[in-house]
C-alpha cells in the first residue's frame, strides 16, 4: 500500500473525531454566530503565521538525503507566504479589530498545538512536520469551501470575508496531491511512523482548538 494511503487508514478514527467537533459539524451547517467565526479566524491567525517558520525549521533539520523534501518545503513556503494576513484581513471584513487580533495571544490550546509542532522538530524527528500538513490541508479539503459558503449565506458576510477559507479550500486540492506524491516518496520506516503518530495528535491537538473556541461561545452566551 502506497504510504498516503497507508496514512489515512491509520489515522481514520482520529480524523472523524475531529470531524465529530460540534463547532465543525455546526460550521458546515452555517450554524455558527458571527463572534464564533471571528473567534475562529483568531485562532486561525495564531496557528497559520508559524506556517512558514515551521517549514524553516523543518527543512533545516533535514539530513542530505532528503534534500529532495527540502526542495518541496521551499515550494511550500513560497505559496504559503502570508497567508496570516489574508486572515486579518477577513477578520477587518466582519468589523472586527484586526490589529488587535494580531497583538493577541493565542488560547491556550492554539499554543500548545504550535509548540507541539515546533518541539517535534527539533526534539524528535523533523519529518513530524508532514503529520501536522496531512491534518490541516485535509481538513480544508473536507471543510473549507462548503463551509464558508454555509457560513457566509447565514451571517450575510461579504466574498471579502472569507479569502482564507475559499483559498484554502481550492488551493489545497492540489496541495494534497502534491502532498500525496512527496508521502509516497518516504521510504524510511521511522520517517513513516513519526509522520503517522504526529498526524494523530494533531488531528487531537486541532480539536482541541476548535472545542476551546466552542466552550468561549457558551461562556459569552451564559454571561
Amino acid at each position: 500500500m502506497p504510504f498516503y494511503d497507508e496514512l489515512q487508514q491509520q489515522t481514520e478514527d482520529a480524523r472523524l473525531s475531529l470531524l465529530n467537533v460540534p463547532l465543525i459539524q455546526r460550521g458546515a451547517r452555517g450554524e455558527i454566530e458571527l463572534p464564533e467565526y471571528v473567534a475562529f479566524l483568531t485562532q486561525a491567525y495564531h496557528h497559520v503565521k508559524h506556517t512558514v517558520p515551521l517549514m524553516m525549521a523543518c527543512g533545516s533539520r533535514l539530513g542530505d538525503h532528503q534534500e529532495w523534501l527540502r526542495e518541496a518545503l521551499a515550494e511550500y513556503i513560497e505559496e504559503e507566504t502570508g497567508h496570516q494576513e489574508w486572515i486579518l484581513n477577513d477578520i477587518a471584513a466582519c468589523g472586527a479589530d484586526a490589529e488587535a487580533v494580531r497583538y493577541s495571544r493565542p488560547n491556550l490550546s492554539t499554543e500548545l498545538m504550535v509548540s507541539y509542532a515546533y518541539d517535534s522538530i527539533a526534539r524528535g524527528n523533523p519529518v513530524s512536520f508532514f503529520g501536522m500538513v496531512n491534518v490541516l490541508e485535509g481538513t480544508s479539503i473536507a471543510l473549507a469551501t462548503s463551509a464558508a459558503r454555509a457560513i457566509q449565506t447565514s451571517l450575510e458576510l461579504p466574498n471579502k470575508a472569507f479569502s482564507y477559507l475559499l483559498s484554502h479550500g481550492d488551493l489545497d486540492i492540489g496541495h494534497v496531491d502534491f502532498f500525496r506524491g512527496l508521502m509516497n516518496r518516504i521510504d524510511s520506516d521511522t520517517d513513516k511512523a513519526a509522520i503517522v503518530h504526529s498526524a494523530r495528535v494533531f488531528f487531537r491537538l486541532y480539536g482541541d482548538v476548535f472545542r476551546e473556541v466552542d466552550r468561549q461561545s457558551v461562556g459569552l452566551e451564559a454571561a
